[in-house]
């Protein structure tokens, strides 16, 4: 199993916390939202990965 400790954890989480807050912007359904969120919390790194090439973007300002 991989391990990310230090540095290489905290640029993980903040990168996790910015998917889930895109994810949470975007227009996609709740459904699809929950969904999102839960990959990217059971699955931090490939979650993440997966989010950001197929993912839900959050909605233009």
């Amino acid at each position: 199993m991989l391990e990310i400790t230090g540095i290489g954890g905290i640029i993980l989480l903040v990168l996790d916390v910015w998917a889930i807050v895109s994810v949470v912007g975007s227009a996609a359904s709740t459904g699809k939202k929950v969904l999102w969120v839960l990959l990217i919390l059971l699955l931090p790194l490939l979650g993440f990965i997966i989010w950001l090439v197929a993912g839900p973007r959050a909605a233009p300002a």
